[in-house]
């Protein structure tokens, strides 16, 4: 059987759309993975921690105003950095995703430290009280056969940084399997509104997110697939960002017809069809 002859999964209760929120809490460690030379840009770095400081306390409030659970992906780094904001994510009932350690890139990093950036990840999650993280997010969603390697031989259940498809699927390489959540440079707002001193995204108008997303929902809704939506704190968090996404979030659940779910959720009730299909 082919990917394109997957069933259509049927979402608890038969709603026609499941929608994932996810949020790489980057912090400081998006900029210090990027070279030593960071570690001195302390502009830089302190809109690295806008995210937890203004970002994630706004995205927490928006998120209990619907009821929504969602899925964050934290690097060890920023873990060991701001505790307490690993603590809110826990208390409020949300999946903490792995998303390496100091944030680097596996596709320019040595295989030791591809090894490192997943340990330590892992490590420092861990020591905070955080359930086992059962997925995975790629930096920048660069994914080496390594890290790939590492994923299956540590046990993650899902990965979330690869775009073979628009619905889930099973990523392969080599010989090994995973159950891949897929992403997309269209449903993330790094390239819309990540610019900095160097280069990056063109402060886009933030009423073409909620244009673009809210098709996205109403496409995913009529074809009834999941689909999900990548967004880093110290970017969705400016309020006038974030005012244009619960609308698109308003939008999602005055359909009453979209289940939203973590991403773990989401792997544990279609890896059971999708790996028996693949194997």
């Amino acid at each position: 059987m082919t990917i394109q002859d997957f069933p259509t999964a049927d979402w608890p209760g038969g709603k026609a759309a499941a929608v994932s929120l996810t949020f790489d809490v980057d912090a400081e460690a998006g900029w210090l993975g990027e070279g030593d030379e960071y570690a001195r840009r302390l502009t830089i770095l302190s809109e690295g921690r806008y995210g937890v400081t203004r970002g994630v306390p706004r995205i927490l409030d928006l998120l209990a105003r619907y009821d929504i659970s969602a899925t964050f992906f934290v690097p060890g780094h920023t873990a060991q950095h701001h505790p307490a904001m690993v603590e809110s994510l826990l208390d409020a009932g949300h999946e903490i995703g792995h998303h390496g350690h100091l944030h680097l890139r596996s596709d320019k990093v040595s295989e030791q430290q591809q090894i490192d950036e997943i340990d330590k990840g892992l490590e420092a999650l861990e020591r905070l009280g955080v359930p086992r993280p059962q997925g995975y997010r790629s930096t920048s969603w660069e994914l080496t056969p390594e890290t790939f390697g590492l994923l299956v031989d540590r046990g993650f259940l899902y990965d979330s940084s690869c775009m073979g498809d628009d619905r889930p699927y099973v990523e392969s390489w080599d010989g090994l399997e995973i159950l891949e959540l897929p992403v997309h440079w269209s449903l993330d707002d790094w390239p819309r509104f990540g610019w900095n001193i160097d280069g990056g995204g063109n402060v886009a108008d933030p009423e073409e997110l909620r244009r673009c997303w809210t098709a996205e929902f109403e496409s995913a809704r009529a074809e009834r697939r999941h689909t999900s939506f990548t967004m880093h704190p110290e970017v969705i968090g400016r309020p006038y960002r974030l005012g244009q996404f619960e609308q698109v979030v308003a939008h999602m659940a005055e359909s009453g017809d979209v289940w939203f779910a973590r991403l773990d959720e989401v792997a544990e009730l279609v890896a059971p069809r999708l790996l028996r299909v693949a194997s």
